[in-house]
């Protein structure tokens, strides 16, 4: 499981170093394939795991490509995803057009996920985190919270 947030340096090349203590699970478990793509709804990168993200294809592989919605989540995912192979090292190279599409800059944030992590430019996660921290101090009580969070203590 992938938690907490690492600020990490972007190299000339493009590459990021995975912060030590995911290194090992992530060399023995997924031999060091890890798939990165673009996300949907954030100007962010997700990062997973070979066998994680072999199970998001294997549900993309069930929504038909005739409904266009269905089609459209097919086409942005797989279609930006890219194979990201860790040296020996323990970096990544993520590609400039993911690079481009999340405005990453030399500083980023790697943000744990459970499954997966989110590749931030630094100045957007610190953007983020105070909207949504705002956003959802804003709505405290106001907003009908869904079934599942009704029950979710911390």
């Amino acid at each position: 499981m992938f938690r907490g947030s690492f600020t990490l340096t972007l190299d000339e090349k493009g590459r990021l170093a995975i912060p030590t203590r995911y290194r090992d699970f992530l060399l023995s478990d997924a031999k060091g394939h890890l798939i990165c793509t673009i996300d949907l709804h954030d100007p962010c990168l997700l990062l997973y795991p070979l066998a994680e993200w072999e199970e998001i294809e294997e549900k993309l592989k069930r929504l038909s490509s005739l409904n266009p919605q269905e089609r459209r989540l097919q086409r942005v995912l797989l279609g930006n995803a890219t194979d990201c192979e860790m040296d020996k090292n323990g970096r990544i190279l993520v590609p400039a057009s993911l690079r481009e599409h999340a405005g990453l800059s030399k500083n980023i944030r790697l943000v744990g996920q459970l499954n997966k992590f989110e590749i931030w430019d630094e100045t957007a996660w610190h953007d983020r985190l105070a909207a949504d921290i705002a956003l959802e101090q804003a709505q405290a009580g106001e907003v009908e919270l869904s079934e599942r969070l009704q029950d979710f203590a911390l």
